[in-house]
């Protein structure tokens, strides 16, 4: 299972910082953006768990020109016609594209692009939390990670012990 990320001119390092730590959690190999306004902001770090030393962020002038080679490109946008996420069938070796904060995917990025998917909402979320989202699924989807007490001994916090037992 291949994942990787291409996400359009950000313009907030939170949210740059936010995908880098999913991107981590939910096992994306790479994130790819384009534009300039990321690297105006970037000395605001908030990539709180150092995730990219282990996942290359990379600058790049064309996303078409970073796609992983078969990989199948799926734009993450509210567009009309897209597949709602809950339908939505993960491909193996996927590249996610995600749209700026403050605009939409221009219509020659879709027209290299294979699907398109919206996540169905009350309003529209911001880059990260689609992001979270999008991952997310995929991995509930397609599998990857055990769901027991070891995985949350892995996953968490070092200040975090507890433990929790049901009283009947």
């Amino acid at each position: 299972m291949t994942a990787k990320i291409g996400l359009i001119n950000p313009k907030s390092p939170t949210n740059v910082g936010a995908v880098l730590r999913a991107a981590g959690c939910y096992g994306a190999e790479q994130v790819f953006f384009t534009g300039t306004r990321y690297l105006n902001a970037q000395k605001f770090h908030t990539d709180t768990k150092n995730v990219v030393e282990r996942i290359p962020l990379t600058s790049v002038t064309d996303l078409a020109m970073a796609k992983p080679d078969g990989a199948t490109v799926v734009v993450i946008e509210l567009i009309e016609g897209a597949t709602p996420l809950p339908e939505f069938v993960h491909p193996e070796n996927a590249f996610y594209i995600f749209g700026p904060e403050d605009g939409s995917i221009s219509k020659d990025v879709l027209k290299w692009c294979d699907e398109v998917v919206y996540i169905p909402t009350i309003g529209c979320m911001n880059l990260a939390a689609t992001c979270n989202v999008v991952l997310y699924d995929r991995l509930a989807k397609l599998g990857g990670v055990e769901s027991s007490d070891t995985t949350i001994i892995q996953s968490r916090d070092t200040n975090n012990k507890m433990k929790w037992q049901k009283v009947p």
